[in-house]
């Protein structure tokens, strides 16, 4: 599949399916407490997803080649897992970290964001690795301009993590994303300083880091969906969606309760959705 350049008319309806995926993340925020249950959080979610926003849940019976259908509406990956977790009937305790990811369907049109919640108090480790790869994040969203390399990103991310004594998962990667869910290019979190893919305007893709506190080694559970840490470390990740524009880059799922940019972003040519939300906030 070769990488498909989005128009202004497909840019505008990606617009609106990735603020309403960091709407959700925004909605669930306030539940994110000691005592519930990632299930619990899953319905919540699900719910306002289709009673409220019309939408539809991506992951939701997903099923690539290979794979068994996804049974629920957003993955919920906790401590050691890194990615795809399913949501459960287990309660989240303090001290616990855990990755909420979203991804909405509105009008044909996906939108994929994800954060990191800490629940209570965290330990100095957790509380450390969650900001670094958000740092990750940041880092790489500041290469995204036209003529940049996706391997300018990787690199940025690779060093930040690494220097900070933490490890990148190698498997799994950001994407390029529109009428598909998943799309080229494939955009890895690590790499060297002017290679791979040029990038254009009109390109949108996911850039989402997930960094572990060990060793960079995983492995898949039972359930053929979620991803661990092989040493059981503690495990983080942080996503947008992004558009190159013709001075730099947008950051499509950026939202009220979204964590702030750094403020060496300030002199980056960096855009940011300035509209209010399209949906109601949480009762």
């Amino acid at each position: 599949m070769s990488i498909i350049i989005k128009t202004q008319e497909e840019i505008e309806k990606m617009r609106v399916a990735c603020r309403l995926a960091a709407e959700v993340l925004d909605y669930i925020t306030p539940f994110v407490q000691p005592g519930v249950t990632t299930e619990r959080l899953d319905q919540l979610c699900h719910d306002y997803m289709v009673d409220v926003q019309g939408c539809v849940p991506a992951p939701l019976n997903y099923a690539p080649p290979g794979y068994s259908p996804y049974p629920k509406s957003i993955c919920t990956s906790i401590n050691h897992q890194v990615c795809h977790g399913i949501p459960a009937p287990k309660p989240l305790k303090k001290g616990d970290i855990v990755n909420l990811d979203i991804t909405v369907i509105k009008d044909g049109f996906h939108g994929d964001t994800s954060r990191m919640f800490i629940v209570g108090e965290a330990s100095i480790q957790a509380r450390r690795l969650c900001q670094i790869t958000l740092e990750c994040l940041w880092l790489g969203i500041a290469q995204v301009r036209p003529g940049a390399r996706l391997g300018d990103i990787g690199h940025v991310i690779q060093r930040h993590a690494e220097s900070a004594g933490f490890s990148v998962v190698r498997e799994f990667c950001g994407h390029g994303i529109g009428r598909n869910f998943h799309e080229e290019p494939q955009v890895v979190h690590y790499g060297k300083p002017g290679t791979g893919v040029e990038l254009r305007e009109g390109m949108i893709f996911t850039i989402e880091p997930m960094i572990n506190a060990g060793k960079a080694a995983i492995s898949e559970l039972s359930d053929g969906w979620t991803i661990v840490t092989k040493d059981r470390s503690l495990s983080a990740q942080w996503e947008h969606t992004l558009l190159v524009t013709a001075e730099g880059v947008e950051v499509l799922t950026y939202s009220a309760l979204a964590p702030r940019p750094p403020e060496w972003m300030a002199d980056k040519p960096v855009r940011f959705p300035d509209h209010p939300p399209i949906t109601a906030t949480a009762a």
